[in-house]
């Protein structure tokens, strides 16, 4: 039988916030065709993942975009426009973390991002500064999902593995806190992370 979730950890983007490059990058691009193409050749994850860990995004986007010169006002956006790649909440979750915090649930924040996308987000969001406590990817020049960040999570705020609860969208991230015994969800929807919090006399 599990232990009762005595905390919740969100991630932050595809949990809370709706973010997702092709916000911005169906601006810049006339067809879907090529705007994936391009996420997935020149402005990869994998290039971008490096950010999270701590990179400097503006220097890493001019070395891009001095490699892929056709596209330099393209990959320039990553860091200009950054913002735009924000859509704004996922339906309902201010909600569901609002209800967390008067049902007196700690809640916590484990996110990948970018050192100066950070105190942006922080300012267009107020929610990201009310957090019982957070943890920031490239803060620790760590990314999800290595185990060693969760581990960082749990230390820091004192928090035992087997009755936090890790709420994230990507199934490797979910995976990694499992495997370190903490309680995890994979975010679907908001009906769906409610009716499971419901379930768990959280809410």
């Amino acid at each position: 039988m599990n232990a009762a979730i005595k905390a919740v950890v969100f991630d932050i983007g595809g949990v809370l916030l709706d973010w997702n490059p092709r916000h911005l990058y169906r601006k810049l691009f006339a067809d879907e065709a090529s705007m994936e193409r391009f996420l997935a050749e020149v402005c990869t994850p994998e290039w971008h993942v490096r950010h999270d860990r701590g990179v400097d995004m503006e220097s890493s986007c001019a070395r891009l975009a001095a490699a892929h010169p056709e596209y330099a006002e393209e990959i320039g956006a990553w860091f200009t426009r950054s913002e735009e790649m924000v859509a704004g909440m996922v339906p309902g979750m201010l909600d569901v973390l609002e209800d967390l915090r008067a049902a007196n649930v700690p809640c916590y924040a484990l996110t990948n991002i970018d050192a100066s996308t950070y105190p942006l987000r922080q300012a267009r969001f107020p929610f990201m500064s009310s957090f019982d406590g957070i943890v920031v990817s490239a803060h620790e020049g760590l990314a999800k999902p290595d185990q060693e960040i969760f581990r960082r999570l749990l230390d820091r705020f004192r928090l035992e593995a087997s009755t936090t609860l890790m709420i994230d969208d990507t199934a490797a991230n979910v995976a990694a806190a499992a495997a370190l015994g903490m309680r995890a969800i994979r975010f679907e929807s908001t009906p769906q992370l409610r009716r499971f919090l419901e379930a768990e006399g959280l809410l």
